[in-house]
């Protein structure tokens, strides 16, 4: 469900809750407890929610390392895993999206400092 104001999130709380309080009340309240921290998204401005949607942050790029060293069965050794780990790493870095407004390139960071 994706609201486009608080007061259309809170409305959309309070259908859900309408409509499946009698079949699972616990599920209710447990929406309820935490509607706060759910719609504390709303209070940001609306520029920046397209980087709050983003889910998994930390884990997706892990994601690609964890499933070869399934499949590799481990490395053996600390530094093979080391190795192995950077080096999935800058090869998916290639594939991942840069921020939006992000117009600073790396030679220009170099730079600056």
């Amino acid at each position: 469900m994706e609201a486009p104001t608080r007061a259309e999130a809170e409305a959309a709380i309070e259908g859900f809750a309408a409509e499946y309080d009698a079949k699972y009340p616990r599920a209710v309240a447990s929406l309820r407890r935490g509607q706060a921290q759910l719609l504390t998204f709303h209070d940001f401005p609306a520029e920046h929610w397209q980087h709050l949607r983003t889910t998994n942050i930390i884990e997706s790029p892990f994601a690609t390392v964890r499933l070869r060293q399934r499949v590799t069965k481990g490395a053996r050794s600390r530094n093979k895993a080391l190795v192995m780990a950077y080096k999935l790493l800058a090869m998916a870095q290639e594939r991942w999206r840069r921020v939006n407004g992000s117009s600073m390139r790396l030679s220009q960071s170099a730079t600056t400092f």
